[in-house]
């Protein structure tokens, strides 16, 4: 019998200004009434189907923050506020704005297309954009207050257009939303985000799912730890002009402690495995991780090809390399597989996409019965690019699994003790992640390496001060939460100019404005960089493609 191990991975950074607690960008919100919704519910309908599911804990804060806004409606999100507002034709010209820059970023073939009222919102706007500059005047408060509202139900998952309740009624009547059919709807999606983290926990406590963890603010940390991390795949990459992240060791187990706390108090018990952070891994980080008592790591099989050849099976677990402590198993995802999930498949009808996985799957037990097959992927992007959120894909895929006598699906925990024996010991490791299996996205172009530079600076300031005594617990606190903010992996993702300069231009912004807020927190004052763009373009990715990541 061969063994499926999914892990789906759900990790958004912290898009909270830190001066108001306002969010920046919804993406949080969105991802949670749509992706992590619909996949706890896939789940609780098959429940024969096992797998690993892996949550960032600032992608948890997040989630817990808008739970607490939608119960209490202290609106701390754009988008929330402008659906409850009593008098929309009150509403700020700041927010108008980020309305109309913000709602219709989605898979316009899947979520704007099908619905005619959206698409009307749609057509309405070009039109009026279309005459002079003062034209946007004429939108009147009903028309934001419609538009917001289609965004919130455009991002609505399959399981709450199912189940029966508000959602398909608003839908249904398309438009004139007036104040009471919109606070019914922040009350259902309130009630959704409430229940978010307790179905996942349920979902883990009957021993249908592992629940793993990342370390708490999503760095890269094999960077943290050595800049040079970059060149054992990619020998010529350039580097930052910092020699190193000041002090990346003691920084990469601070974030390993708070996930393990983090995951401790929302689940109940001890985190088994770790997802790193964008799969990267290196030989310090590996070390941490054991240090830490996590059991499994994993990562992608371009990691295990750098490391142990082109022929190295992703079909079996690897044993870290000696010298490690403790006794860490390492699994490396199949990546033609996860990539016809991520990639391929959203272009197929469901259940041929279903039955063609289940063939592939087939073929790789007839080759080897008792094969493992790690099928490793984001658990949110991918969904807006198939029809329905893929429910049809889910639907039909669980379904043939749970009827296939041949294959096993199980969680990583599961597969660490029931395949032990198969272990191979991993000769070394190559530092990479699970792009390109380099860490070539992260490090390596002049606007990534100048945001190494800036981060660098502002981390040799906080040591100073923090070092000096000047503030109080409290205040050291907050620090330490925003410099872990600031080490996001998510800034150097998008830099680069082989990105939509609109999102690049959005996390530029967002972690000058992290930094800046972060010298605001040291009392001293911001440098002048900070308030011009890093990203300027200038060169691609070593190796030449990308990675579709959809917020």
């Amino acid at each position: 019998m061969a063994d499926l191990a999914f892990l789906w991975h759900m990790h958004q950074p912290d898009y909270r200004q830190q001066d108001t607690g306002e969010f920046v960008l919804p993406w949080v919100l969105l991802h949670a009434i749509k992706d992590y919704t619909d996949m706890a519910a896939h789940l609780e309908r098959h429940p024969g189907v096992r797998c690993t599911v892996n949550f960032v804990p600032v992608l948890l804060d997040q989630v817990e923050d808008y739970a607490d806004q939608l119960a209490t409606g202290q609106w701390r999100d754009p988008l929330l506020r402008i659906v409850a507002h009593a008098d929309p034709e009150r509403l700020s010209r700041e927010d108008r704005a980020w309305l109309l820059d913000m709602a219709f970023r989605c898979h316009a073939p899947t979520m704007i297309d099908p619905f005619a009222p959206y698409r009307r919102l749609r057509e309405l706007l070009a039109f009026v954009r279309a005459q002079d500059a003062n034209a946007l005047g004429y939108l009147s408060g009903r028309y934001y207050t419609d538009l917001a509202t289609w965004f919130l139900l455009a991002w609505t998952g399959e399981s709450l257009r199912r189940e029966g309740g508000f959602v398909p009624h608003l839908m249904a009547q398309g438009d004139a939303f007036e104040l009471p059919d919109r606070e019914r709807l922040l009350a259902e999606l309130g009630e959704t985000l409430r229940r978010l983290i307790p179905r996942y926990r349920a979902l883990a406590d009957r021993g249908q799912i592992e629940l793993s963890c990342t370390p708490a603010n999503h760095p890269l940390a094999p960077l943290l730890l050595d800049f040079k991390s970059a060149r054992e795949a990619w020998p010529e990459s350039p580097l930052p002009h910092a020699p190193e992240y000041p002090g990346g060791r003691s920084r990469v187990e601070a974030h390993l402690s708070a996930a393990r706390v983090s995951h401790e108090q929302r689940f109940g018990c001890e985190a088994v495995g770790l997802w790193p952070a964008e799969g990267a891994l290196s030989t310090p980080f590996l070390r941490q991780i054991a240090e830490a008592g996590f059991r499994w790591t994993a990562s992608s099989h371009g990691v295990l090809r750098h490391s142990a050849g082109s022929d190295a099976p992703t079909g079996v677990p690897w044993q870290a390399p000696e010298g490690t402590p403790g006794d860490l198993t390492l699994f490396f995802r199949n990546e033609a597989l996860s990539d016809l999930i991520g990639f391929e498949y959203a272009n197929w009808h469901g259940r041929d996409a279903a039955q063609h996985f289940m063939t592939e799957l087939k073929a790789i037990h007839l080759r080897d019965s008792e094969t493992l097959i790690p099928v490793f992927l984001d658990g949110e992007n991918a969904w807006e690019y198939f029809p329905y959120n893929a429910w049809y894909f889910f639907e039909d895929l669980y379904s043939a699994l749970e009827a296939n006598p041949a294959i096993r699906t199980v969680t990583l925990a599961q597969a660490t003790d029931e395949h032990r024996a198969r272990r191979r010991r991993l000769p070394a490791l190559t530092a990479g992640s699970w792009v390109y299996g380099t860490l070539s996205t992260w490090i390596g172009h002049a606007d990534k390496n100048r945001a190494w530079d800036l981060l660098c600076e502002a981390k040799l300031s906080a040591d100073r001060v923090l070092e000096s005594g000047r503030l109080n617990a409290r205040e050291r606190v907050d620090v330490l939460r925003r410099l872990a903010v600031c080490e996001s992996s998510d800034w150097f993702w998008w830099l680069g100019d082989y990105n939509s300069p609109q999102s690049v231009a959005s996390f530029d912004t967002l972690f000058r404005d992290n930094l800046k807020s972060l010298y605001r927190m040291l009392r001293l004052p911001a440098p002048a960089s900070l308030e011009h763009p890093i990203s300027h373009g200038g060169g691609a990715p070593e190796s030449g493609g990308t990675m579709r990541r959809a917020n």
